[in-house]
């Protein structure tokens, strides 16, 4: 037993000295959503640009990758395009006839590193990013310290899904379904399977996730920081990504609607520990499309600078909602339901809309949540009109999520139950 709390204390100090440096970094972190097109020029030409511009090098790992050589020569591939000069850097349990073991602690690929401007992860599963650049113990391997010294002298450290996923001190591993995690509730998840530690890029405090809003993954991020006890959560959509720098956050999107990030503010919620399932009072939450801000230290949230667009104050007294009324989300971790809801709440005279999350069956299909979504004090939002279909931009609205009894079965047939129709 000893051992053991000598070896966690060990690990806890590696991970606290990692979220330090990354905060006082003078570089650029760089998570991205996942299924980031290749045409997406507003973060692709980013990158290169943060990295010092045309002929910036840049070092791929496809580590997380099931076919590492395929996945990372896309990316090469792509950066190029943009003007990098990329390279693909041969570290992954996947490569054929490669020892990563070996590979991490290779002076010829980690002096590629140390050259390089740019540092980029290709999506996967990230838990082979973190097996092979973490040591048991939680020390850096050599290849992680190269990693961390571009990263400390002004170069760039991006990724994308799961290469985004291992930016904060914990990520998730292996989670269960967003359901399944939002029912296990507060103290669901296990340190090791379904939540570990990350590799911390973009400093103390700020959990990273991805996919975000087209997987429904606010029903998994609420958990977690409750469970982890991180206030501050930043969740990028796909097609769009985040710069980290010196504590500030700039959203950068896509050419789609809804591309962009949510924040997730845990400074003032609140459980009930009495109730026997997950439960939360005032969270905050913004949803920031491309061009947006957000100041990590002063929790401050400000819209796209020199921005044109309409204003949606429910406050001003020349507020003229667009939506009359509000649906109902039968299903609000379904694909984009989540920021529909806030965005059509917004604008519209109601103070609150509400969704809920099940099954309708299963082994805990009885147990469901209520979302409700609800205007603050400080609550606005900013439409842009853009080529490619309209943005909204929404900052500071409330969430409270309610476990509550469904029924078992939820619904049943009104005719009385009969044999099969024969096929014919």
């Amino acid at each position: 037993m000893k051992r053991f709390l000598t070896r966690l204390f060990s690990a806890l100090l590696a991970v606290a000295a990692l979220s330090s440096a990354a905060f006082a970094q003078v570089g650029y972190v760089v998570p991205m959503g996942g299924s980031v097109r290749p045409d997406n020029a507003e973060i692709w030409q980013r990158l290169v640009d943060l990295a010092g511009g045309k002929g910036a090098k840049y070092v791929v790992f496809a580590t997380a990758s099931e076919n590492p050589q395929s996945s990372g020569s896309r990316a090469v591939e792509t950066l190029n395009r943009y003007g990098a000069d990329a390279e693909l850097i041969p570290v992954s349990p996947r490569w054929p006839g490669r020892d990563v073991k070996a590979d991490v602690r290779d002076a010829t690929l980690i002096a590629k590193v140390k050259a390089a401007r740019g540092v980029f992860f290709t999506g996967g599963a990230q838990e082979r990013i973190v097996d092979a650049f973490l040591l048991a113990e939680g020390k850096k391997t050599p290849m992680l310290e190269a990693i961390w010294a571009v990263l400390e002298s002004g170069g760039v450290v991006a990724g994308s899904s799961a290469g985004a996923a291992i930016m904060s001190t914990t990520m998730f591993r292996d989670p269960p379904s967003v359901l399944s995690t939002l029912q296990a509730g507060a103290n669901g998840l296990k340190f090791g399977r379904d939540i570990d530690r990350g590799l911390g890029f973009v400093g103390e405090g700020v959990f990273i996730d991805q996919h975000f809003v087209a997987r429904g993954r606010i029903g998994r991020l609420l958990p977690v920081m409750m469970q982890t006890n991180f206030k501050l959560g930043v969740a990028v959509e796909e097609d769009s990504g985040a710069i980290f720098h010196q504590g500030k956050v700039e959203v950068l999107g896509g050419a789609a609607p809804r591309t962009g990030a949510v924040v997730v503010d845990l400074t003032d919620a609140k459980a009930d520990t009495k109730l026997p399932a997950f439960n939360l009072r005032d969270a905050r939450v913004h949803f920031l499309t491309r061009g947006d801000r957000f100041d990590v230290k002063a929790r401050a949230v400000s819209p796209k600078p020199n921005t044109t667009s309409e204003r949606i104050d429910p406050r001003s007294p020349d507020f003229k909602p667009y939506h009359r009324s509000l649906p109902f989300y039968s299903d609000v971790l379904a694909d984009g339901a989540f920021v529909t809801a806030i965005a059509t709440l917004i604008d519209s005279k109601a103070d609150e809309a509400r969704g809920l999350a099940f099954a309708p069956r299963g082994e805990r299909a009885g147990l469901g949540f209520e979302f409700r979504f609800f205007k603050t004090k400080e609550s606005i939002a900013y439409l842009h009109r853009r080529s490619a279909g309209d943005e909204t931009s929404v900052f500071h609205i409330g969430v409270d999520v309610i476990p509550v009894r469904l029924a078992t079965p939820l619904y049943q047939p009104l005719l009385p139950s009969a044999e099969p129709t024969a096929a014919r």
